[in-house]
């Protein structure tokens, strides 16, 4: 069973930290220090496929969960990934409906959703069953334990969003409010009218859906206040911007004590 998903569903609010590194350490390290959602960022992040398996395995180990953005939509990223076990997945840049619906059909075993071929089947070897120990896997779990989100992150995905939300097999709607921004002519500027207008129509056409909203912190808005918005899931910091911001700490302590000049504050990495 998919407990993320069932925490999710049962109206849970979820937090997460990105994992870019794609070190197994360092995300066992953020489970063991109060970040027990991993999400591993396969678009922006170190690492392949294989990279990511060994962090899901740190993460699991440690008693977390995990989620993967993979870098984009392919059947074959898709396929790939579910056979080695990723249940929660993240698709950047989904922008119209056939593609979030060639997206949900590479997830699921036939014949759920349409649109694509669906996952061909290879169940008894793979990870994804542990390795043929699931005997139910392909017939009754293996579909119901997919967590599916797309990004919403262009004018094109916000029009198209109504209907993206409405296919069968896609649980969520991810709003990339960064890159949302970016193009309608705001990047770096989510704070300005315009996107804060786009950021509130996603929001009321993923409530109308019924799916679940997920996100990170920024505009104006911060874990508590997406809280009460009703976002389900938020993905608010990074093993990266840790690390910037205890070596920066540090150095400004110790010039400070040497009477050295500091390091000059730089803008924090993040989403």
């Amino acid at each position: 069973m998919n407990t993320l998903k069932s925490r999710l569903l049962s109206g849970e609010f979820v937090t997460a930290a990105w994992a870019e590194f794609g070190h197994p350490d360092i995300a066992e390290i953020l489970v063991r220090h109060g970040w027990p959602t991993v999400l591993i960022d396969g678009e922006h992040g170190i690492g392949d496929l294989e990279t990511w398996v060994a962090v899901a395995r740190a993460v699991e180990a440690a008693g977390g969960e995990v989620i993967l953005r993979v870098p984009d939509g392919a059947d074959t990223t898709l396929k790939k990934a579910m056979d080695r076990g990723f249940r929660s997945i993240i698709v950047p840049m989904v922008d119209t409906v056939e593609q979030a619906m060639r997206i949900a059909a590479s997830c699921h075993y036939p014949v759920r959703g349409t649109g694509g071929t669906g996952r061909g089947y290879a169940a008894p070897i793979v990870r994804g069953s542990d390795y043929g120990t699931r005997p139910d896997y392909a017939v009754q779990t293996a579909n119901e334990d997919v967590l599916l989100f797309v990004q919403c992150e262009t004018p094109e995905s916000v029009a198209a969003l109504s209907e993206i939300a409405d296919i069968e097999g896609i649980d969520g709607i991810f709003l990339g409010p960064n890159d949302l921004a970016a193009t309608l002519g705001h990047i770096e500027d989510m704070d300005h009218a315009t996107p804060q207008a786009v950021f509130a129509e996603v929001e009321a056409k993923v409530k109308r859906a019924g799916k679940l909203l997920a996100t990170v912190p920024g505009g104006g808005r911060d874990w508590a206040i997406l809280r009460d918005k009703g976002f389900n899931l938020v993905a608010g910091v990074n093993d990266v911007s840790f690390l910037i911001e205890a070596a920066r700490t540090s150095a400004q302590t110790r010039d400070a004590q040497l009477g050295n000049r500091s390091v000059p504050a730089q803008p924090q990495a993040g989403y």
